[in-house]
């Protein structure tokens, strides 16, 4: 179980890196990977339901990715760009953001877009900076969905295209809030879900709105000393009571995305409750920020498998993944980059547009 930077490593073509959806939605392929034997097996996306069960529930992140990017000119009329990715305060249009350049973003400053105005706060380091807009609810969301751009990670090397408003997003997106895409639920079809429902697999929602840490690069080979940066997250009573019930029934939680996985087990509820709940004590519901990092060795307390993407080397998404593998199986991370280097032999797609593995 290392904590080295390096040991988290991989060779990736860079043919192999996806940047378009396959053309029609839920069209991927699926690596099945299974821990307790470690072995793998090379299916499609819609073969998924063969290996979920009546009485088991998949929990989504219905987290809705916004139009984050924006362009603007600073007073002199140079062009300036900036990244929504976390609102202070609703009701006086207070925002994080990232500004590029940002030397050329100075306190007092004032950017203007079409149709709307902000001024910088603040300075918080790093090209990050609070600003405040002149619009605030319902007229500053008809701006940004005008005039914003869908925050493609940057890896793609390519302008947004108009494609991207609806493949860059969930269907069963609806909370705005976020600035990348929960990207394992790309693959899902309003038809797989209801296929799914019909077979007796429940679904359970939360909140989780990813922010830059997603893209934000680990930069100490010692992981430990790697901070994440905080993302808001929600569950409600009626979906934790979905998730509870399925582990006191012995079923099986199924996390579809890393960020689902991030909220699982921030409420996760170590205390073994009334009757016994399976591997812990099941989930609370809640909000709040969270900043879990998850990284060997760590003991997994709800999510039972997890549906993942295929992740950027050195990235925390790849050391949680890891995680996992190592909570049933005795090679973790080395069976972990043994299934990455069968995909790359066998040329799946990588990262956001890419394909997916099914983790049991």
């Amino acid at each position: 179980m290392s904590t080295r930077l390096s040991d988290y490593n991989y060779p990736l073509p860079e043919l192999l890196i996806a940047k378009y959806p396959p053309m029609i939605r839920g069209d991927s392929r699926l690596l099945v990977v299974h821990r307790d034997s470690e072995t793998w097996e090379d299916k499609m996306f819609v073969d998924i339901l063969d290996y979920l069960n009546p009485g088991d529930v998949l929990v989504l992140n219905k987290t809705k990715v916004i139009p984050a990017r924006l362009i603007g000119k600073r007073g002199t009329g140079g062009r300036i760009e900036i990244l929504l990715h976390q609102q202070l305060e609703e009701d006086q249009g207070r925002w994080k953001v990232l500004a590029a350049p940002a030397r050329k973003a100075r306190i007092a400053d004032r950017i203007e877009f079409d149709g709307l105005i902000c001024e910088v706060e603040s300075d918080l380091g790093e090209g990050e900076k609070i600003v405040r807009f002149d619009k605030m609810g319902a007229a500053f969301w008809q701006v940004i969905e005008r005039i914003g751009h869908v925050p493609l990670p940057p890896y793609l090397h390519r302008e947004t295209e108009e494609s991207d408003k609806e493949r860059y997003q969930t269907v069963y997106a609806s909370q705005p809030g976020a600035v990348a895409a929960p990207t394992a639920g790309l693959h899902f079809t309003s038809d797989l879900l209801a296929r799914t429902e019909a077979k007796g697999i429940k679904i359970a929602y939360l909140i989780l709105h990813t922010g830059l840490g997603t893209f934000r690069p680990v930069e100490s080979d010692d992981i430990t000393q790697h901070k994440m940066h905080e993302e808001y997250f929600e569950l409600n009573e009626a979906n934790a009571e979905i998730i509870n019930d399925a582990k006191r029934e012995g079923k099986r939680c199924i996390a579809v995305g890393t960020t689902t996985v991030r909220a699982l087990e921030t409420l996760a509820v170590t205390t073994p409750q009334p009757p016994p709940l399976a591997r812990g004590g099941g989930v609370r519901a809640g909000s709040g920020m969270s900043g879990i990092f998850i990284y060997p060795p760590y003991q997994f307390k709800v999510p039972d498998a997890i549906v993942t993407n295929f992740h950027f080397p050195r990235s925390t998404l790849l050391m949680m993944i890891s995680a996992f593998m190592d909570d049933r199986s005795s090679m973790g991370r080395e069976f972990l980059l043994r299934c990455y280097e069968h995909a790359i032999e066998n040329n799946y797609r990588f990262f956001s547009y890419g394909d997916a593995m099914l983790i049991l």
